[in-house]
């Protein structure tokens, strides 16, 4: 039948509620009750009144995915009514999808189980507001899954939501208590879009004029989605006063994809660049099947991720660290240069970008300057030929991120027999330097496949970093995506239950664990052991920063679920990589197969400690435990106590460090360089400079990092002790104050700051290339700002008040009443230092 004309209505079941409420209390926490979904229960007190509240259920994004949830409203508030009956106070619309990201939304079952008419609205850039009107008249202003007054982002948004409901209903002599009653009486929310530059910014700007509440929907207020036809929700908008959205209709589901694969060669549309276009229309499961309403959504990548991209290389530089681009990179290097010098002559511009205001301004203002738009660069670039991911046909290594138990190696052969693609088994390579060779292994199977499957933990960035680099030096094109099982640790020991259950249960069918001949205590201890040492993807630091695509992956999830989330995240992302895809029955076969067929060809033999076993102790990588503490001497002589490792740094040569500081201090104003002066008359500027990368009070915080890198210690330390000890040095011995080389590291001096009480200098750790095969580990500060401290005012100032000073920066910047002043390192000085531990005195 056609799209009725008058307003849909229906009253709430207290019967049905019931059940949905039933069914969400029953899976609230982690994993609970039948389904394999979880969802949060959060209370809040409604703004204005005394004590009422309102409860808010949120799912993970992924559970969405899952058949049969209790409901798919993504924002859903609920309540009790005078009477003790459950109710929907406020409701969102169903979760929707971006098309081709869920099969559902796949052009041919668009094609096959949706009919029109379409209606195809534009997709405003802002937060999202629910309102609705509760039993005693309160008007109820959500966000996503918040109102209220609270400490968080999204109550505020709500609060500022609230503000502008003032000002639509004022603007047109209603009042707020009036749309309460009206919301009431239809059993309905109204959605809408805050758009509000003064407020916060996003990517695409709202101008004063333009600035508010774009009402986009009105939802009737039960378990089953029903949703106003775009005309009725206009007519709503124009009575209480709310901006309206943009929409057009079509009835031919082909017209709509031509229009909108035109319209996403610029990402502009009536003259005004946009981030998609949401289409909502009615749908059916299958053939016979009743019709329900039914959206998807059809995002623009560009310019809308260019701009993004610009925003984020942006706060890379206000923050002193590299920026890093994929795509756009002739016109991003020309917005950045543009954005150094606005930055330089507007020293207040800096803190008001971090704080998201003066974002758009600053983009315009380049585009202006440039005489261009968004789209002009986007259509220019395609003329041009500039390669994105839509064209990526080959040389794609997928990376896991996993622990022991986790599913990743069932994944990677479920992925093999679907796509044909390669998969490298770490564990099958035998012998001495197995990580070169693994690398090795992978490059050959890219010349035969598409994609590869590097399968092995790398758990470690230093993993991940090895790997990257060695597939580079022989492909340098190659893709990189990281499958990332995620280890929250609010959920670590669900993961631990999981995992040890899977693998104990597998006996002797792994290639590195044998649970049918290994004590189960040895057994976890082999598997805690990788646990503790798990670094998650962070891809603003390298090695990370080289993914192109990171896929998170429940590490408690079955490996169907998980294939699932890998081949839908990489078709929307590499479209071209692949043909035909897999039907859920295909999916479900491949992990039978999997799971059926795998049978390990040749074993590895790891050894574990007691879990949790730390003491005097560092955990080596294999899972065994390694001493530090004593120090061996010739002769069977009665070891030396060693003493303890107080931190670790990078030392840097001082002349370099000196005769930069003397050249930048000698072209500035006596003023500038007050500090620095003061410094060298009282001989205050320190003899030698390093940078700290851990120091023994943070190894708590840091045990992974801090117990590498002794590790590394006890190595290089037995090393120089053995060659001192060799026929051609017999006369040397080791002495307590030998500090070991453990590699090198370029660091980049980027900017000198200080005040009144310290001087440092802001640097930037680049990798440096080790001798021989392979590359150095990462190195990196776990201090939120990596620095050497130049000099204090005094004996009372320690070094370590660097840090404070740096955060002070950030957030207060320089000049004025903060008393910071800062100056740039000009051109490019880069020191190469040594990485050293440092024991205590």
């Amino acid at each position: 039948m056609a799209r009725r004309d008058q307003a849909p209505y229906a009253a709430q079941d207290v019967h049905e509620v019931a059940q949905v409420l039933s069914a969400l209390e029953e899976h609230q926490g982690k994993g609970k009750g039948r389904g394999g979904f979880s969802c949060k229960k959060h209370t809040y007190l409604v703004n204005g009144t005394k004590g009422l509240t309102v409860d808010s259920w949120k799912f993970m994004d992924w559970d969405y995915k899952k058949p049969n949830l209790p409901t798919y409203a993504r924002g859903l508030f609920t309540c009790r009514n005078s009477k003790g009956e459950p109710e929907i106070v406020a409701r969102g619309y169903d979760k929707f999808f971006n098309q081709g990201e869920v099969r559902d939304t796949e052009w041919l079952n668009v094609e096959k189980n949706t009919r029109g008419p379409y209606e195809l609205s534009v997709k405003e850039n802002g937060c999202i507001i629910f309102i609705s009107g509760l039993e005693d008249g309160t008007l109820l202003v959500c966000s996503k899954h918040s109102t209220g007054p609270r400490d968080n982002d999204s109550a505020n948004h709500a609060l500022a939501g609230e503000a502008w409901v003032d000002k639509h209903v004022q603007s047109v002599g209603k009042t707020r208590q009036g749309l309460a009653r009206k919301l009431r009486e239809m059993n309905a929310t109204a959605v809408a879009e805050l758009c509000d530059d003064t407020f916060e910014e996003h990517v695409l700007a709202y101008s004063p004029e333009s600035a508010g509440l774009y009402l986009h929907g009105i939802n009737l207020n039960i378990p089953e989605f029903t949703t106003y036809p775009g005309h009725l929700v206009d007519q709503f908008a124009t009575e209480w006063g709310f901006k309206k959205t943009m929409y057009i209709m079509e009835d031919d589901i082909t017209k709509v994809e031509a229009f909108l694969g035109e319209i996403a060669e610029t990402g502009s549309y009536a003259g005004r660049e946009t981030e998609g276009f949401v289409i909502r229309c009615q749908a059916r499961a299958s053939e016979g099947a009743p019709w329900h309403d039914w959206f998807f959504k059809y995002k623009f990548e560009e310019p809308y991720l260019m701009y993004r991209q610009w925003r984020e290389c942006t706060k890379a530089i206000i923050a002193s660290k590299q920026p890093k681009y994929k795509k756009h990179k002739k016109i991003t290097e020309e917005y950045l240069l543009f954005a150094r010098k606005m930055l330089h002559q507007n020293k207040d511009l800096a803190k008001q970008y971090i704080n998201n205001h003066g974002i758009i301004k600053l983009r315009d203002d380049f585009l202006a300057s440039r005489g261009l738009k968004g789209s002009d660069i986007i259509r220019q670039e395609i003329e041009g030929g500039e390669v994105a991911n839509d064209a990526v046909t080959k040389d794609v290594v997928l990376v896991p991120i996993a622990t022991i138990g986790c599913g990743k190696t069932t994944v990677a052969i479920a992925l093999a027999k679907l796509f044909d693609w390669g998969h490298i088994q770490n564990d099958n390579i035998q012998g001495k330097q197995r990580p070169p060779r693994f690398a090795t292994a992978v490059c050959n199977e890219l010349s035969q496949h598409t994609a590869t499957i590097a399968d092995r933990n790398n758990s470690q960035r230093c993993e991940r970093a090895q790997i990257v680099e060695d597939v580079r030096h022989v492909i340098p094109d190659a893709h990189f995506v990281a499958l990332h099982y995620i280890h929250d640790r609010s959920n670590i020991n669900q993961i631990r239950d999981t995992t040890r259950q899977r693998v104990l249960s597998r006996g002797d069918n792994h290639q590195t664990i044998q649970a049918g001949s290994k004590s189960q205590d040895e057994i976890i201890g082999i598997m805690e052991s990788f646990i503790n040492r798990f670094e998650p993807v962070n891809t603003e630091v390298s090695p990370d920063d080289a993914f192109d695509l990171v896929i998170n992956l429940n590490a408690t999830a079955t490996s169907r679920e998980n294939l699932e989330t890998v081949v839908a995240q990489m078709n929307a992302e590499y479209p071209k990589l692949f043909g035909k895809m897999p039907t859920s029955d295909e999916l479900d076969a491949a992990i039978q197969a999997a799971l059926a067929d795998y049978k390990p060809d040749i074993k590895h033999e790891i050894k574990g400690g007691k879990p949790n076993q730390r003491n005097k102790t560092t955990r080596g990588q294999n899972g065994t435990h390694k001493d530090f503490s004593m120090t061996p001497q010739p002769n069977g002589a009665k070891p030396a106590v060693q003493k303890p490792l107080e931190y670790f740094c990078i030392k840097l040569p001082t002349t370099r460090i000196t005769t930069t500081l003397d050249a930048i201090f000698r072209d500035e104003d006596a003023q500038t360089a007050k500090m620095y002066r003061q410094l060298q008359q009282q001989r205050r500027v320190q003899r030698e400079f390093h940078v700290t990368l851990i120091h023994r009070a943070s190894a708590s915080q840091h045990q992974q990092y801090w117990d590498r890198l002794s590790e590394l210690y006890c190595s290089a330390r037995d090393d120089a002790r053995n060659a001192k000890q060799s026929p051609q040095n017999r006369n040397g011995t080791p002495s307590q104050s030998d500090e070991p080389e453990l590699g090198k590291c370029n660091v980049i001096l980027e900017r000198i700051v200080w005040d009144a009480r310290i001087m440092c200098f802001l640097v930037r750790l680049a990798p440096a290339r080790a001798e021989g095969e392979g590359t150095e580990m990462e190195w990196r500060s776990v201090n939120e700002m990596a620095h050497i401290t130049v000099g204090t005012a005094n004996q009372s100032v320690k070094p370590k008040e660097s840090n404070d000073l740096l955060k002070r920066w950030m957030t207060e910047g320089s000049g004025g009443e903060s008393g910071i002043r800062d100056v740039p390192v000009k051109g490019q000085v880069e020191l190469l230092g040594v990485v050293s531990g440092v024991l205590s005195r």
